[in-house]
């Protein structure tokens, strides 16, 4: 088989599975050419060749017909190419006369041997038509825009028969697409051929009725697809593919888009190169909804990563053909300075201290944020550019807040969603910000907006009432899910659906779960599993209880109010010393991130401080890791500790809480740990069998603390099953795939 293509609208057009799948084909059967038939110039459609997503050509046939190249060595195909040039005529003085037309107006294209304008339909055609045929020349126009002069019988469909003559192909296996007037002469050379679907009218006018051109439903790619099920002759090579559209099928969902800071490798150096692994913490968000695209379900992923020193331009690549076939991930290239500035300085002083309404340490630069808008116009840029037609995007977290703004105006078809991994504050809060009407108008236009608990939506809801005019639509109760009273975040009713200037917008409460099957695979290991037994064994021998604190160095996080409760535990319940150790898990900061160098001094001497004061030969009260553990090793202490100790001053929701629950409710002991969290955790309304307190409140810490300590183990037990079963149910697939319902449902 000979695959004559047009690029841009054809073969390069449609669904993006289609795209995938017929691009997967074509290297999978070696007997298929490829050629590329288009009106690009042979420098626009080298960085396709540079894809290693799209199949290099055999042979390119650029500039409407009048450039023939071999595609893996761009080298002219003689005798063609002479032939061709030595029909030109003198180009300059043609142009000359051209560009006097009214409404003519020159193409910037970079190939020397060519004539190609701009027109408007006010432009006089047969003033032109005049110069071609005292020039000897053809005119070729398309999209009521474009206007090329090329030489008498020199067009894409001439060349194609050159090549496939020169290279004595069997005219019965050609295959020629095209979705332009400009292709017009591809389906005038005698091959079968295939207007894919939504072509441009004059195209399907101009062969209707050719019983050797086949009209496709499918746009691009799909149709090409559909014509080769069409055709007998190039049947075996899409046996699979479906004829028709299934509504039901998993395959015809419409493309997902992630849009996440972070990108679903890491980088590592081997050998004095790069290559991408798998992330480091396999129970985080990347795998959830890496989870989304296992049953094929075609996505692109888009994320930042650090400029190669090169400069090298990252091609869009396949993150893992075997698990996600139709997975792609686009990198945005930032320099490290962009990435610093936009990030690690601008979000975290201006926005992440507002969100968990640490007011006095937040600082507003307008420089900084001109420079957040201009990273977040590059992410909606690509977004435009590599979403199929009426995609469902999902956007994620505060620092890519502006992304709606940029991208609806660029994509209105695209279906927006974004997820707040965060806590929303209160409209007191949230208008501290100095650019909070731009920021409110850009999340209004997306057509789902989600938060991890009811509270946070009702924040947003009551920030809207200062900024514009809106009905709600629906209101649901939460009780189903959520604790609704006699804590600090709980609310009996949130808002699902309001209206603004017209338009709906659906609002959730989605918390994020844990990977409980990893949790579960990790525990089942012998190793890791006599581990755990074997300190069980030893710390009752011993008669001492593990108290676990897992947190990363944040002001947010309370670390040091934590620190401070233990020592008064300590000096007020005296008989508590050598029966208890904290075991203090603080992940550092990313790099560079100087606002957590001061909290980390005051952490550092507070533990040294109760250490020395109360430390004996064989008991030091508090074991202190300042790095970050590998996910087993975490899980290994899970599995040791009497009690989880999770004291946020604030937090989003609180991972830690939830994976603490999974592995003691998968770890098969039959003494059950204790878990405090923090009322001021999103967490804390969904894990309602958990003991709560409050962080700001020294007694409430060593109330709390004390209960654990003392609470009978029929309680405990009782109370960590009915955790287990919440943890369990709404895990991290759950909710990846409730984000995707509710957006879709938008």
């Amino acid at each position: 088989m000979l695959l004559a293509t047009d690029l841009d609208g054809t073969f390069l057009g449609g669904k993006m599975q289609d795209r995938m799948e017929l691009y997967r084909i074509i290297r999978q059967y070696p007997e298929i050419k490829l050629v590329f038939v288009t009106g690009r110039g042979i420098e626009t459609v080298i960085p396709l060749l540079n894809n290693p997503n799209i199949p290099t050509p055999d042979y390119v046939i650029s500039d409407v017909g009048s450039t023939i190249v071999n595609g893996h060595t761009l080298e002219n195909v003689e005798p063609l190419q002479s032939q061709i040039e030595a029909k030109w005529p003198h180009i300059y003085d043609l142009e000359t006369r051209i560009l006097q037309i009214d409404g003519i107006s020159k193409q910037d294209v970079p190939q020397q041997r060519r004539s190609s304008y701009y027109y408007t339909r006010g432009t006089d055609l047969e003033k032109v038509q005049a110069i071609v045929q005292e020039n000897d020349l053809d005119l070729i126009t398309s999209a009521d825009k474009y206007l090329d002069l090329m030489p008498r019988s020199v067009n894409k469909g001439s060349s194609l028969t050159a090549l496939i003559s020169f290279l004595n192909e069997d005219p019965e296996h050609v295959l020629v697409a095209g979705d332009t007037l400009n292709d017009l002469s591809l389906f005038q050379t005698g091959y079968k051929g295939v207007v894919v679907g939504k072509s441009e009218q004059k195209l399907i006018d101009a062969v209707q009725g050719n019983p050797m051109i086949f009209q496709a439903k499918r746009e691009g790619a799909g149709g090409i697809l559909e014509a080769m099920k069409s055709f007998k002759v190039f049947r075996k090579f899409v046996k699979a593919f479906p004829q028709k559209r299934r509504k039901s099928s998993q395959l015809q969902k419409e493309q997902l888009v992630i849009v996440y800071h972070r990108l679903p490798f890491e980088k590592k150096v081997v050998n004095g190169g790069s290559i991408r692994v798998a992330p480091k913490s396999p129970n985080g968000i990347i795998p959830s909804l890496l989870g989304l695209f296992e049953n094929k379900r075609a996505g692109i992923w888009i994320g930042e990563e650090i400029k190669e020193k090169n400069g090298t331009i990252v091609p869009n690549q396949l993150i893992d053909e075997e698990k996600y076939p139709n997975l792609v991930a686009a990198t945005i290239s930032l320099s490290r300075n962009d990435i610093d500035r936009f990030y690690r300085v601008f979000s975290k002083e201006a926005f992440w201290p507002t969100i968990f309404s640490f007011v006095d340490k937040a600082r507003f630069n307008h420089e900084d944020w001109l420079h957040y808008l201009e990273i977040n116009k590059i992410f909606a840029e690509r977004v435009a550019r590599e979403s199929d037609e009426g995609a469902l995007v999902w956007i994620h977290e505060y620092n890519l807040w502006m992304v709606p703004a940029f991208l609806k105006t660029m994509r209105p078809d695209l279906k927006v969603g974004f997820f707040h991994h965060t806590s929303f504050p209160p409209a007191d809060i949230f208008n501290i910000i100095p650019w909070r009407r731009e920021i409110i108008g850009s999340l209004l236009l997306c057509d789902f907006i989600s938060f991890h608990i009811p509270r946070y939506v009702e924040n947003f809801v009551d920030v809207l009432r200062s900024h514009t005019p809106f009905k709600v639509l629906k209101k649901v109760n939460t009780a189903k899910q959520f604790l609704t009273y006699s804590c600090a975040l709980g609310i009996e009713q949130m808002t699902k659906v309001i209206e603004v200037e017209g338009r709906q917008i659906r609002l959730g409460a989605q918390p994020v779960g844990v990977n409980v099957e990893n949790i579960s695979r990790i525990l089942s290991q012998p190793k890791l599993k006599k581990r755990i037994d074997t300190t069980i064994a030893q710390k009752e021998k011993e008669g001492c209880k593990f108290i676990l604190s897992v947190e990363r160095l944040d002001y947010v996080k309370g670390p040091l109010e934590k620190v401070k409760a233990f020592g008064e535990f300590l000096a007020e319940y005296p008989e508590y010393r050598e029966k208890v150790e904290l075991i203090n898990i603080c992940t550092p900061p990313s790099q560079g991130m100087e606002v957590y160098n001061q909290i980390r001094q005051d952490l550092n001497q507070a533990v040294g401080e109760i250490n020395g004061k109360y430390s004996t030969m064989n008991w030091t009260p508090i074991r202190y890791f300042y790095r970050a553990l590998p996910f087993e090793e975490v899980v290994y202490y899970y599995g040791i500790s009497d009690i989880a100790w999770i004291t946020p001053l604030r937090d989003g929701l609180n991972l830690v809480a939830k994976e603490y629950v999974a592995t003691q409710g998968l770890s098969g002991q039959k003494k059950k740990g204790a878990l405090i969290i923090s009322e001021f955790a999103g967490c804390s309304v969904e894990l309602q069998y958990a003991l709560l307190t409050n962080p700001y409140d020294e007694k409430s810490m060593k109330e709390s603390l004390l209960k654990a300590l003392t609470v009978e183990e029929e309680e405990k037990e009782m109370r960590m099953s009915r955790l287990f079963e919440i943890v369990r149910h709404y895990d991290l697939n759950y909710w990846g795939k409730d984000f995707v319902n509710e957006l879709e449902k938008a």
